[in-house]
Protein backbone atom coordinates (compact mmCIF):
# COMPACT_ATOMS: atom_id res chain seq x y z
CA UNK A 1 0.00 0.00 0.00
CA UNK A 2 1.34 3.42 -0.99
CA UNK A 3 1.05 5.88 1.87
CA UNK A 4 0.79 9.60 1.18
CA UNK A 5 3.70 11.94 1.86
CA UNK A 6 2.48 15.08 3.61
CA UNK A 7 3.74 18.45 4.77
CA UNK A 8 2.05 17.89 8.14
CA UNK A 9 3.91 16.84 11.26
CA UNK A 10 0.96 14.60 12.19
CA UNK A 11 -1.55 13.25 9.69
CA UNK A 12 -4.50 11.02 10.53
CA UNK A 13 -6.99 10.02 7.85
CA UNK A 14 -9.80 7.48 7.89
CA UNK A 15 -8.67 6.16 11.28
CA UNK A 16 -11.06 3.74 13.00
CA UNK A 17 -10.76 1.32 15.90
CA UNK A 18 -13.37 -0.77 17.69
CA UNK A 19 -13.31 -2.54 21.05
CA UNK A 20 -15.78 -5.41 21.51
CA UNK A 21 -18.00 -4.00 18.81
CA UNK A 22 -17.88 -0.41 20.10
CA UNK A 23 -16.28 1.97 17.61
CA UNK A 24 -14.17 4.26 19.78
CA UNK A 25 -12.64 6.05 16.79
CA UNK A 26 -14.71 6.43 13.64
CA UNK A 27 -13.08 7.58 10.39
CA UNK A 28 -11.08 10.21 12.26
CA UNK A 29 -9.19 12.80 10.21
CA UNK A 30 -6.79 15.21 11.92
CA UNK A 31 -3.73 17.16 10.80
CA UNK A 32 -1.17 19.08 12.85
CA UNK A 33 1.39 21.41 11.29
CA UNK A 34 4.98 21.77 12.48
CA UNK A 35 4.99 24.35 15.27
CA UNK A 36 1.23 24.24 15.78
CA UNK A 37 -0.58 23.98 19.10
CA UNK A 38 -4.07 22.47 18.94
CA UNK A 39 -6.68 22.09 21.66
CA UNK A 40 -8.87 18.96 21.61
CA UNK A 41 -12.19 19.09 23.45
CA UNK A 42 -15.26 16.90 23.63
CA UNK A 43 -17.50 14.95 26.00
CA UNK A 44 -16.35 11.90 27.92
CA UNK A 45 -16.22 8.93 25.58
CA UNK A 46 -15.59 11.13 22.53
CA UNK A 47 -12.37 9.25 21.71
CA UNK A 48 -9.76 11.73 22.94
CA UNK A 49 -7.73 9.22 24.95
CA UNK A 50 -8.00 6.52 22.28
CA UNK A 51 -6.77 9.02 19.71
CA UNK A 52 -3.67 9.69 21.83
CA UNK A 53 -3.22 5.95 22.36
CA UNK A 54 -3.17 5.48 18.57
CA UNK A 55 -0.68 8.30 18.01
CA UNK A 56 1.69 6.91 20.66
CA UNK A 57 1.42 3.27 19.59
CA UNK A 58 -0.48 1.98 22.60
CA UNK A 59 -3.45 1.10 20.38
CA UNK A 60 -3.24 -0.02 16.75
CA UNK A 61 -6.09 1.21 14.54
CA UNK A 62 -8.19 -1.19 12.51
CA UNK A 63 -8.08 1.07 9.47
CA UNK A 64 -6.62 4.39 8.37
CA UNK A 65 -3.34 6.24 7.95
CA UNK A 66 -1.34 7.64 10.87
CA UNK A 67 1.74 9.46 9.61
CA UNK A 68 4.40 11.45 11.45
CA UNK A 69 6.94 13.91 10.13
CA UNK A 70 5.68 13.63 6.58
CA UNK A 71 5.84 9.92 5.85
CA UNK A 72 6.63 7.75 8.91
CA UNK A 73 3.87 5.15 9.36
CA UNK A 74 3.18 5.09 13.11
CA UNK A 75 0.90 2.06 12.82
CA UNK A 76 3.95 -0.11 12.15
CA UNK A 77 5.91 1.05 15.21
CA UNK A 78 5.75 0.21 18.92
CA UNK A 79 5.52 2.73 21.76
CA UNK A 80 9.28 2.91 22.37
CA UNK A 81 10.08 3.50 18.71
CA UNK A 82 7.43 6.23 18.47
CA UNK A 83 8.80 7.94 21.58
CA UNK A 84 12.29 7.85 20.07
CA UNK A 85 10.94 9.49 16.92
CA UNK A 86 10.00 12.53 18.99
CA UNK A 87 6.45 12.09 20.29
CA UNK A 88 6.12 12.72 24.03
CA UNK A 89 2.98 12.18 26.08
CA UNK A 90 2.02 13.65 29.42
CA UNK A 91 -0.83 11.97 31.23
CA UNK A 92 -3.27 13.81 33.50
CA UNK A 93 -1.69 12.56 36.74
CA UNK A 94 1.94 13.68 37.02
CA UNK A 95 4.55 10.94 37.36
CA UNK A 96 7.84 12.28 38.67
CA UNK A 97 10.62 10.73 40.74
CA UNK A 98 9.57 12.12 44.10
CA UNK A 99 12.70 11.02 45.98
CA UNK A 100 14.91 13.02 43.61
CA UNK A 101 15.43 16.74 43.23
CA UNK A 102 13.81 18.75 40.46
CA UNK A 103 17.14 19.02 38.69
CA UNK A 104 17.84 15.29 38.96
CA UNK A 105 14.40 14.50 37.51
CA UNK A 106 15.37 16.48 34.42
CA UNK A 107 18.81 14.88 34.32
CA UNK A 108 17.29 11.39 34.41
CA UNK A 109 14.97 12.32 31.55
CA UNK A 110 17.72 13.56 29.20
CA UNK A 111 18.35 11.60 26.07
CA UNK A 112 21.68 9.96 26.80
CA UNK A 113 23.82 6.86 26.43
CA UNK A 114 22.34 4.48 29.04
CA UNK A 115 24.88 1.67 28.70
CA UNK A 116 26.22 0.38 32.03
CA UNK A 117 29.72 1.89 31.89
CA UNK A 118 28.46 5.27 30.71
CA UNK A 119 25.78 5.30 33.42
CA UNK A 120 28.11 4.30 36.27
CA UNK A 121 30.68 6.96 35.42
CA UNK A 122 28.31 9.59 34.10
CA UNK A 123 28.98 13.29 34.61
CA UNK A 124 27.18 16.28 33.18
CA UNK A 125 28.54 17.72 29.98
CA UNK A 126 28.43 21.48 29.50
CA UNK A 127 25.69 21.09 26.90
CA UNK A 128 23.61 18.95 29.28
CA UNK A 129 23.97 21.50 32.07
CA UNK A 130 22.93 24.28 29.70
CA UNK A 131 19.94 22.27 28.53
CA UNK A 132 18.78 21.60 32.10
CA UNK A 133 19.12 25.30 32.90
CA UNK A 134 17.06 26.23 29.83
CA UNK A 135 14.32 23.77 30.78
CA UNK A 136 14.26 24.97 34.39
CA UNK A 137 13.78 28.51 33.14
CA UNK A 138 11.01 27.43 30.75
CA UNK A 139 9.05 25.53 33.42
CA UNK A 140 9.64 28.27 35.99
CA UNK A 141 11.31 26.03 38.56
CA UNK A 142 14.81 27.52 38.62
CA UNK A 143 14.39 28.53 42.25
CA UNK A 144 13.42 24.95 43.17
CA UNK A 145 16.12 23.05 41.32
CA UNK A 146 17.48 21.50 44.55
CA UNK A 147 14.05 20.86 46.07
CA UNK A 148 12.69 17.34 46.38
CA UNK A 149 10.01 16.65 43.77
CA UNK A 150 7.85 15.24 46.58
CA UNK A 151 7.58 18.73 48.09
CA UNK A 152 6.30 20.42 44.93
CA UNK A 153 2.72 21.57 44.58
CA UNK A 154 0.44 19.69 42.18
CA UNK A 155 0.92 22.37 39.55
CA UNK A 156 4.69 22.38 39.94
CA UNK A 157 4.77 18.60 39.50
CA UNK A 158 2.84 19.04 36.26
CA UNK A 159 5.39 21.57 35.06
CA UNK A 160 8.26 19.31 36.06
CA UNK A 161 6.81 16.43 34.05
CA UNK A 162 6.43 18.73 31.06
CA UNK A 163 10.09 19.65 31.54
CA UNK A 164 11.01 15.96 31.60
CA UNK A 165 9.28 15.57 28.24
CA UNK A 166 11.21 18.56 26.88
CA UNK A 167 14.42 16.87 27.97
CA UNK A 168 13.65 14.13 25.43
CA UNK A 169 13.73 16.63 22.53
CA UNK A 170 10.21 15.88 21.27
CA UNK A 171 8.84 17.26 18.04
CA UNK A 172 5.27 16.72 19.26
CA UNK A 173 3.90 16.85 22.82
CA UNK A 174 0.56 15.31 23.76
CA UNK A 175 -0.66 16.88 26.99
CA UNK A 176 -3.73 15.46 28.76
CA UNK A 177 -5.75 17.84 30.96
CA UNK A 178 -2.71 19.77 32.22
CA UNK A 179 -4.64 22.12 34.52
CA UNK A 180 -6.90 19.62 36.29
CA UNK A 181 -6.65 20.30 40.03
CA UNK A 182 -4.61 23.49 39.60
CA UNK A 183 -5.18 26.82 41.30
CA UNK A 184 -6.22 29.78 39.14
CA UNK A 185 -2.69 31.17 39.30
CA UNK A 186 -1.17 27.82 38.29
CA UNK A 187 -3.67 27.52 35.44
CA UNK A 188 -2.72 30.92 34.08
CA UNK A 189 0.98 30.11 34.40
CA UNK A 190 0.45 26.79 32.57
CA UNK A 191 -1.17 28.57 29.64
CA UNK A 192 1.86 30.86 29.36
CA UNK A 193 4.18 27.86 29.69
CA UNK A 194 2.52 25.90 26.88
CA UNK A 195 2.44 28.93 24.59
CA UNK A 196 6.17 29.36 25.16
CA UNK A 197 6.83 25.68 24.43
CA UNK A 198 4.74 25.91 21.25
CA UNK A 199 7.26 28.37 19.81
CA UNK A 200 9.62 25.42 19.24
CA UNK A 201 7.36 22.34 19.34
CA UNK A 202 4.01 21.11 18.12
CA UNK A 203 1.59 20.58 21.00
CA UNK A 204 -1.77 18.82 21.30
CA UNK A 205 -3.65 19.76 24.46
CA UNK A 206 -6.68 17.73 25.58
CA UNK A 207 -8.67 19.80 28.06
CA UNK A 208 -12.14 20.36 29.55
CA UNK A 209 -11.47 23.78 31.08
CA UNK A 210 -12.88 26.20 28.49
CA UNK A 211 -11.39 29.26 30.17
CA UNK A 212 -7.96 27.65 29.86
CA UNK A 213 -8.58 26.73 26.21
CA UNK A 214 -9.58 30.32 25.54
CA UNK A 215 -6.36 31.52 27.17
CA UNK A 216 -4.35 29.30 24.81
CA UNK A 217 -5.91 31.11 21.85
CA UNK A 218 -5.43 28.25 19.38
CA UNK A 219 -7.47 26.28 16.86
CA UNK A 220 -9.88 23.88 18.58
CA UNK A 221 -10.98 20.43 17.41
CA UNK A 222 -14.18 19.01 18.91
CA UNK A 223 -14.44 15.22 19.00
CA UNK A 224 -17.72 13.34 19.34
CA UNK A 225 -18.27 9.60 18.97
CA UNK A 226 -14.77 9.14 17.60
CA UNK A 227 -14.99 11.72 14.81
CA UNK A 228 -14.35 15.43 14.34
CA UNK A 229 -17.61 17.26 15.01
CA UNK A 230 -16.32 20.80 14.55
CA UNK A 231 -13.04 22.64 14.13
CA UNK A 232 -11.91 26.25 14.25
CA UNK A 233 -11.48 29.13 16.72
CA UNK A 234 -13.08 28.57 20.12
CA UNK A 235 -15.75 31.23 19.56
CA UNK A 236 -16.76 29.55 16.30
CA UNK A 237 -17.03 26.01 17.65
CA UNK A 238 -18.70 27.25 20.85
CA UNK A 239 -21.48 28.75 18.75
CA UNK A 240 -22.02 25.56 16.73
CA UNK A 241 -25.45 24.13 17.69
CA UNK A 242 -24.10 20.58 17.43
CA UNK A 243 -21.28 21.33 19.88
CA UNK A 244 -23.68 23.01 22.27
CA UNK A 245 -25.99 20.01 22.13
CA UNK A 246 -23.42 17.25 22.71
CA UNK A 247 -20.91 19.04 24.94
CA UNK A 248 -21.12 22.66 26.01
CA UNK A 249 -24.83 22.54 26.83
CA UNK A 250 -24.39 19.75 29.37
Amino acid sequence: MNLPVTSFLLYLDGVSVAFDGFRAINSLALTILPGEMRAIIGPNGAGKTTMMDIITGKTRPDTGDVLFNGSVDLTRLDEAAIANLGIGRKFQKPTVFEMHTVEDNLRLALKADRRVFRTLFWTDSESEREKINRILATIRLEHLREASAANLSHGQKQWLEIGMLLAQDPKLLLVDEPVAGMTDAETEATAHLLKEIAKDHSVIVVEHDMAFVRELGVKVTVLHEGSVLAEGPLDTVSADPRVIEVYLGR
